[in-house]
């Protein structure tokens, strides 16, 4: 049985497909916070700015920053499709699967 944050829509049936977009969408959420505060994190220290700079030298800060890349895209991604989805569901553009 879902959980309370998971109960269906008054007026909105919960397929499979949308509970599964849904979950995701949740999920990837929740991943990307870090992952996006990480990224803006080594941003600064390479740039230097608010006293980011003494944190990490800049080298190992462009690493790390680049390292990020893959990891968000494909978070942003896993974020963004099943978001559009559930949206044109609910401005009608996509007719419900039943």
């Amino acid at each position: 049985m879902p959980g309370p944050a998971l109960l269906p829509v008054k007026g909105c049936d919960m397929n499979k497909l949308n509970m599964v977009s849904l979950k995701m969408l949740r999920w990837s959420g929740w991943l990307l916070l870090p992952l996006v505060m990480l990224f803006l994190l080594t941003g600064y220290i390479m740039d230097g700015r608010y006293g980011f700079g003494k944190l990490l030298d800049e080298k190992s800060a462009l690493t790390f920053h680049r390292m990020l890349h893959v990891p968000l895209i494909v978070l942003v991604v896993a974020h963004v499709v099943p978001a559009v989805y559930l949206a044109f569901q609910r401005w009608g553009w996509i007719k419900q699967r039943t």
